[in-house]
């Protein structure tokens, strides 16, 4: 792994020092509220006025991405987000991973409108993720808080923070916009939406998505389809507004990696697919199967490559909202959605037979949601108060299932197809799980320079797991119930002058358990489960933050720190590789202490360019032992996996009106993947460019732009995604498979306009 962290961090030195004494020096950081231009970064303030640390991501900048990216490529600029994925466009769900301030995926929450996503984790079991929810080119804003959460958002799991996803309303004016694209791997763009524009009866808009690019190493391609559309009708003081959100994703694994094959065989390793006669002879010679009545050894070599696997997903999300203005004090929103996914993991497992003989059968982790809900909201001002009250209930069916299927050596099935016809059923569960939430807050106008707000928000999360296939002497059923019923949040701002102010808040939240059969309390035994059944207790934060905000005319900056109090951390320690389905061992791993700054800056230099810096220093450590099977674990002082303790991002724009253009480098420290930290990788330097030229309407096409877009500059080998298949306690030799590389440098083309 040495040279792996020389490579990627070669030239670090002079970038950071050379960047970092521009930014830090004349001025700190970046704010938010009233969108201000700054040339082809555009910069929302939108945490002007907020007791609360919350910066966003416009749409100009989400357009710069690579043609068919997901919108997280964009979130990943901002000073305290760690976003990975191991393919250039941020969506292989498998390998997607977002932390903030050490906190991660699982412990966020993520909305779209203010619908729920869930935590948008690859299991797939409250939700789906904003890659499937809706085309990037569709979206108007993202905002993220990363560690106060607003009290009313729609989530169950925001422990450290929201990303909340903002969609475009149809355009006034009739017409069709486009993207289309082609790049490295075979990649292959296609956007179009198509605006009624206004009518009588309102306006709507309708899109069509189509991705498909190859895997850069290994054989396959990552498959997507999507429909968009939405409608929006102002009438009187009253908004209404539907939309209907499909996907069809299909994606081929990349092979996770250890350390040891990395040094091996490189980063180039990947599963024999469509070989499948070499992954018959890796599972007939190195397995451990019976071969013309001989049984062959097992070594490490059989979990090297296997044929294949795939992530399948069909999605169906529907919401309406209405909003009404009562009158000039009083303002009320209701919301109702409804989404329905049809998923499934599959992997072409060599420890489990076909029936026809075959050593090899396919492995699906089956997943089928049927999730409805409803959100209400109503706003009231009276003299110096604003008060909001609030509330989201959800019923949320879920059905998991382990199967397997039959696989015919001269015809082996397609990764890209959903099974039929299981041999054998190992388990399927349906899960019930019904969670409301309320809130009551109020901001109030102390003077004209302090605002103070206070409230809090009540929860509960009950699930009933009835095990419908499987052995209920080895996988647990019944009901568990997390639930808080008080749980406040407490803020002010003190404006110090026209451009600045300070901020500070303290909050508490509380995460939901998970119902499913991989992870949370019922992927442990039906013992484990009986013996927290009645003393487990939910993980809750106690989140402390402050700073300050500028808004310039040339800058505009931020510097935030903060001090998180993590309790009663649950953790499902693997005691075998994930993907052969070794069931996960639950601890309680005790407390978790996180803090530190955030320092970001958005200057706009004249003569067309701009330049946006952020940069994080995070310390997250665990602060106990835990004992787990009556071991002793040593972890207290211990950093926190997938967590590196500095980011830091630079983006260099230009805009001289005709030609634009930037050039962005992200640094990330090392990050460890062992809980006992005597196993990381380490740091990396990325660099990616983009080009444009706006065509304007020569080409018969109004504002039509020519963007070309370079990832990976310097083709840095480095690793994107630890922990794709969990964490574990101790790696010394460095095989744990839990990694998997970034992709290399790649070159795209976009055009992009209106008809």
């Amino acid at each position: 792994m040495k040279k792996l962290t020389k490579q990627a961090t070669r030239g670090l030195t002079e970038l950071v020092l050379v960047t970092c004494s521009a930014t830090i020096l004349p001025t700190l950081t970046w704010a938010q509220s009233d969108v201000t231009r700054l040339d082809t970064v555009e910069v929302t303030a939108n945490g002007k006025g907020s007791s609360r640390q919350v910066e966003s991501i416009s749409a100009s900048e989400l357009n710069q991405i690579v043609p068919g990216g997901s919108p997280m490529l964009a979130v990943a600029r901002l000073p305290s987000v760690n976003f990975q994925s191991a393919d250039t466009f941020g969506s292989y769900e498998w390998s997607e991973r977002i932390t903030v301030r050490g906190f991660n995926q699982n412990q966020l929450g993520f909305t779209l409108d203010e619908i729920p996503l869930g935590d948008m984790s690859y299991g797939n079991l409250n939700g789906l993720h904003i890659s499937r929810a809706i085309a990037t080119e569709n979206i108007s804003r993202t905002t993220l808080s990363a560690g106060t959460g607003s009290l009313s958002t729609a989530s169950s799991s925001n422990l450290g923070g929201t990303l909340q996803f903002f969609s475009k309303d149809p355009s006034k004016d009739r017409g069709l916009t486009y993207n289309v694209g082609a790049g490295s791997f075979n990649t292959g763009h296609f956007f179009g939406r198509y605006e009624t524009g206004q009518t009588d009866a309102g306006r709507a808009y309708f899109s069509l998505t189509s991705q498909t690019s190859n895997k850069w190493r290994g054989t396959g391609a990552d498959r997507q389809f999507m429909f968009n559309s939405k409608y929006v009708n102002e009438f009187g003081d009253n908004k209404f507004t539907a939309f209907i959100n499909t996907s069809d994703r299909r994606e081929v694994d990349y092979q996770d990696l250890s350390l040891a094959m990395i040094n091996q065989f490189g980063q180039g390793i990947d599963n024999t697919y469509p070989n499948f006669g070499q992954a018959l002879n890796i599972a007939n010679t190195v397995c451990g199967n019976t071969v013309n009545g001989k049984a062959t050894p097992y070594t490490p070599a059989c979990d090297y490559q296997y044929y294949a696997g795939s992530g399948l997903r069909q999605d169906q999300l529907f919401g309406a909202n209405l909003k009404s203005n009562i009158s000039e004090n009083l303002s009320t929103k209701a919301t109702i959605y409804h989404h329905n996914d049809n998923g499934a993991g599959t992997w072409y497992t060599p420890y489990v037979a076909s029936p026809n003989g075959n050593p090899i059968s396919e492995r699906t982790t089956e997943y089928a949601i049927n999730r409805s809900g409803v959100l209400g909201e109503v706003n009231y001002l009276t003299g110096d108060h604003s008060i909001k009250a609030a509330m989201w209930y959800e019923d949320n069916l879920f059905n998991n299932a382990r199967r397997y299927y039959s696989v015919s050596s001269s015809s082996p099935s397609s990764p890209y197809d959903f099974p039929s016809n299981p041999f054998y059923t190992q388990w399927q569960y349906q899960f019930d799980t019904k969670t409301t939430l309320f809130s009551l807050e109020d901001s109030v106008v102390l003077n004209p320079n302090t605002t103070v707000n206070f409230g809090a928000k009540s929860l509960k999360s009950s699930i009933n797991g009835n095990l419908e296939v499987g052995d209920p002497s080895s996988k647990p059923q019944g009901s568990i119930t997390a639930s808080k019923p008080f749980l406040p949040q407490l803020g002010m701002t003190y404006t110090l002058d026209r451009s600045s102010e300070i901020f500070a808040a303290v909050a508490q939240n509380m995460r939901a358990y998970q119902a499913s059969g991989v992870g949370g309390p019922f992927s442990t035994s039906t013992a484990g489960f009986a013996a927290i059944q009645s003393t487990l207790k939910p993980e809750t934060s106690t989140t402390y933050e402050g700073g300050w905000r500028f808004n310039g005319a040339t800058h505009q900056d931020l510097v935030a720190l903060y001090d998180i109090e993590f309790k009663d951390r649950w953790l499902g320690i693997q005691v075998g590789p994930g993907i052969v389905g070794n069931p996960s061992v639950l601890a309680n791993v005790g407390g978790v202490s996180m803090k530190g700054i955030e320092v970001s800056d958005s200057w706009k230099m004249g003569s067309g360019y701009s330049w946006y810096n952020g940069a994080s220093v995070n310390k997250s450590v665990y602060t106990s032992n835990y004992v787990s099977n009556g071991v002793t674990y040593n972890t207290n002082g211990n950093t926190l996996v997938d967590t590196p303790s500095t980011l830091f991002k630079s983006i260099l724009s230009y805009d001289s009106g005709s030609y634009f253009g930037n050039l962005s480098l992200d640094y990330m420290g090392k990050r460890y993947y062992t809980y006992s930290n005597d196993a990381s990788v380490g740091s990396r330097t990325l660099l990616n460019g983009m080009l444009g030229f706006k065509l304007g309407d020569s080409t018969g096409m109004k504002d039509s732009v020519l963007q070309l877009s370079v990832t990976n500059i310097t083709n840095q080998n480095y690793i994107a995604t630890v922990g794709s298949n969990g964490f574990t306690y101790s790696d010394p030799q460095g095989t744990f498979q839990t990694l998997l590389p970034g992709a290399p440098r790649a070159f795209f083309l976009s055009l992009n306009g209106k008809l």
